[in-house]
């Protein structure tokens, strides 16, 4: 790891909080490399992200609905571009690195499986004796070995702040390979604000957009949100404001009260417990106990919208059939790849750096939806090339 960053000519980030990350302080890289001269080191992380090969890639996962089921429904890309717009809102409201905070945002998917969460359950099925799979993990497995863009070192090189807030969760088990980027699953503390911030962004995007792709694909109901608190307050604000509102718009009104109400309160909540708290730095930030999150009644009201999106999204018939298919694709790819190394791509049959098993991980996890399918085809269809 090389030693922090010198200062940029350009001071872009004199106007953060104390308690904020900067760049000039980062923990540094894996390996040393000159700093830029005319953006911050965070900065350089988020062009890295956008420029690499998995953020493409992300355009055609998954999110809930599968990529070729509708042009409108969300995936990998739009959810991760969602995100990053919330979490900057937050953290440019809280004084904070909002370069950080975007790189994370723009990096915390990109080792997510096709076919969204089933595909993950899948894979981490298949490879449950050979370490499991976790997507967050599998991110940081992307940034720091497989990407292919530099002539000094595998992955995108980025800084240990970027790394760390990719790693949302994380196993003691896991965490001790992981040397100074585990520690602080080992010693229970928290990363920078930055990353605690992103994390909640990415419960405010997915929450939301899932009842936006929910009603539209018809999987859901308007009267079935009645009973969830943050839909009934915000559908009647809508109806108050502009009267009898009807089909798309009345939607996509209440959905936009409904974030704003979750994003105001969150940076109150965290304004209020910075206060409290009083973190004079960084370091300080990570030796405190969880500070940005909801109020008591936007948290219990924040569950109960996810408890109903559990039960009637995530669990109808419909999507139960997609997360079926999902299972048999990768499942298929994985016993066929497992059994016959030679029907892998060169690059994944051998490495004398990890498993066979953790090859073919490597390659079905970067495949989108549509590549999957037809790598099965391939290997299953007597008509396919």
């Amino acid at each position: 790891m090389s030693s922090a960053f010198d200062n940029s000519p350009l001071d872009l980030e004199a106007h953060l909080a104390p308690y904020s990350a900067r760049s000039a302080l980062s923990r540094g890289r894996r390996y040393s490399e000159p700093g830029p001269s005319a953006r911050t080191e965070f900065q350089r992380d988020r062009d890295r992200i956008v420029h690499s090969t998995a953020f493409r890639r992300l355009e055609y996962k998954t999110q809930v609905f599968v990529n070729h089921e509708g042009d409108l429904f969300r995936t990998r890309l739009t959810h991760t571009l969602e995100v990053a717009q919330i979490a900057r809102s937050v953290a440019r409201n809280l004084r904070v690195n909002e370069d950080l905070v975007e790189a994370i945002s723009l990096a915390h998917d990109l080792g997510h499986t096709p076919f969204g969460h089933a595909g993950q359950d899948a894979l981490n099925a298949c490879m449950r004796d050979h370490g499991g799979f976790e997507h967050n993990l599998q991110s940081l497995a992307v940034v720091d070995e497989l990407e292919e863009h530099y002539g000094g070192f595998n992955g995108l090189n980025l800084c240990f702040e970027t790394r760390e807030g990719i790693l949302k969760h994380c196993s003691r088990e896991n965490a001790r390979q992981l040397g100074a980027l585990g520690e602080r699953f080992l010693n229970g503390q928290q990363p920078t604000i930055e990353a605690q911030i992103a994390n909640l962004a990415d419960e405010i995007a997915y929450n939301n957009h899932d009842i936006d792709d929910g009603l539209r694909s018809g999987l859901l109901q308007l009267e079935q949100l009645a009973d969830v608190d943050l839909w009934r307050v915000h559908h009647a604000s809508a109806l108050a404001a502009h009267g009898p509102l009807e089909g798309r718009r009345l939607i996509h009104e209440t959905i936009r009260r409904i974030i704003n109400a979750l994003i105001v309160d969150l940076i109150d909540t965290t304004r209020a417990a910075l206060r409290e708290h009083g973190p004079g730095s960084a370091d300080e930030v990570r030796a405190s106990g969880p500070l940005v999150g909801h109020s008591p009644e936007i948290a219990a009201q924040a569950v109960q919208l996810k408890r109903f999106l559990f039960q009637n999204l995530y669990r109808h018939y419909r999507v139960m059939r997609m997360a079926n298919k999902a299972r048999r694709v990768i499942t298929g790819l994985f016993d066929a790849f497992s059994e016959d190394s030679r029907l892998l791509p060169p690059a994944y049959q051998s490495s004398h750096v990890t498993t066979q098993a953790r090859l073919i991980a490597h390659y079905i996890a970067g495949m989108t939806d549509r590549y999957a399918h037809k790598e099965y085809r391939r290997l299953f269809v007597m008509d396919e090339d």
